[in-house]
């Protein structure tokens, strides 16, 4: 390790290779230059404030792909003067991260301070993410981690207690543009798109900075007769596989738009999370079960053909399979959004759950219990018991609840659908129970 004694020397910005992929080549040189982030790098935003006071503390890089997590990393480490390693969670094991750690110590002792960058922090399991946390602590690295998923699930509560989660946003159509812009500049020669191929470049990146380079790469490549238009661009792109990880946020996020879209009235938006979630491979029963799930919890007894048409359209798509059977999940969604919504039932199912916990084994009143035996028709079971199909109206007005317990009310149907009706059955009997106990 005698090169850690070595002369300290001044920071250097790497040129990228003149015949490198584009998206090196267009790496930018300095935080001004990054597009798309600027709520973080602007004067105002955090990473701004740090620089501008030359201390930089521990931060995760948090936003998905092609973003510039690695691009943002770097150029901190420039800015505030600190020596930059770079390790990838993917690749990297503790053996490498006790390496890492042991130079970081001498440049410290030497008076160099190290800025660690940990690309998918969030694959280190938790007792490696726990090995990051002396380090951090006593100043030996500023740890920069970056990751695509959300760190409250994927990251030690300890780790990041000593760090700065920064969100970055998917690059907007704005920042995409001036990328590309940046590549025609820098190839000196526009791309060979018409304005509307060019938007549907920009769209289907997806918010993927480098995906769009590549994609722009791609197509300064070829030589074509003419520039190409949506289709052609289509045709020779080929269609980009949607964003989309099925056991990871995205997948969440997206389930929790659906039903909260649902729950709404907003069939437009419902349509869309439920296509956005079906062309991406989602399994069509899972959308069922949510579809199920939103019935019984947002619109109940309101509309109480919400559930049939959900159990149908299961049954339908289980006739018919995909692709043919996902237009009844459609029409089972499309339902749901503009259904009268009622929670009363959801409301009522968790109001009943505390009392049956807080009362515990209160016996029924001795009127309503059977009484097969001799016995238990001598102490009173089913004495007094009304046959309600007897009395007037088909209604008895008979208590139904513990004498210990007086009765409670967990259900209140709402105003709106079948519920209007059925509260106007409810408020009947319960006139009905007021006259027939002052009889």
């Amino acid at each position: 390790m005698a090169d850690l004694f070595a002369a300290d020397p001044q920071p250097v910005a790497v040129e990228a290779p003149a015949g490198g992929p584009l998206a090196d080549r267009l790496r930018p040189r300095a935080l001004a230059d990054v597009v798309g982030q600027e709520h973080l790098t602007g004067p105002e935003g955090a990473i701004g404030r740090m620089v501008a006071a030359g201390k930089l503390s521990s931060i995760i890089l948090w936003g998905p792909p092609g973003t510039g997590k690695t691009t943002i990393a770097r150029l901190l480490a420039d800015a505030v003067g600190l020596r930059f390693v770079a390790i990838s969670a993917v690749f990297s094991g503790v053996a490498d991260l006790k390496k890492v750690f042991a130079e970081s110590r001498e440049y410290a002792r030497l008076g160099r301070k190290t800025l660690l960058f940990v690309d998918e922090i969030h694959r280190f399991n938790r007792a490696q993410q726990d090995g990051f946390l002396p380090y951090v602590e006593d100043g030996t690295v500023t740890l920069v981690g970056a990751t695509t998923e959300n760190p409250s699930f994927e990251l030690n509560a300890a780790l990041l207690s000593r760090a700065q989660v920064l969100i970055l946003h998917r690059l907007d159509h704005k920042a995409l543009s001036k990328l590309l812009d940046r590549a025609q500049e820098l190839e000196e020669r526009p791309l060979p798109l018409t304005p509307e191929a060019r938007d549907a470049l920009v769209a289907s990146a997806d918010g993927d900075g480098r995906f769009l380079l590549n994609q722009a790469e791609t197509l300064f490549s070829v030589s074509f007769e003419e520039p190409l238009d949506p289709a052609a661009l289509g045709d020779f792109l080929q269609r980009r596989v949607a964003v989309y990880d099925k056991d990871r946020e995205g997948h969440y996020n997206l389930i929790s738009a659906l039903h909260k879209s649902i729950r709404g009235s907003d069939p437009q938006a419902a349509l869309y999370y439920l296509a956005r979630m079906l062309t991406a491979g989602e399994e069509p029963l899972f959308l069922l079960r949510r579809l199920v799930r939103a019935a019984v919890e947002d619109v109940g007894l309101a509309d109480p053909n919400a559930l049939v048409q959900c159990i149908a359209a299961k049954d339908t798509y289980d006739f018919l399979g995909s692709p043919e059977g996902e237009l009844a999940i459609v029409q089972a969604c499309l339902y749901l959004a503009t259904a009268p919504k009622s929670n009363a039932a959801y409301k009522a199912q968790g109001a009943a759950w505390r009392s049956a916990k807080e009362t515990g084994s209160l016996m029924p009143p001795q009127n309503i219990l059977n009484a097969p035996t001799k016995l238990m028709k001598q102490i009173g079971y089913g004495k007094g018991y009304q046959y309600d199909h007897d009395a007037e109206g088909g209604f008895s007005g008979d208590n139904y609840w513990p004498d210990e317990l007086s009765p409670q009310t967990f259900y209140t149907p709402t105003d709106r659908g079948h519920e209007k009706r059925i509260a106007e059955r409810m408020a009947w009997w319960d006139e009905m129970r007021g006259k027939r106990r002052d009889e």
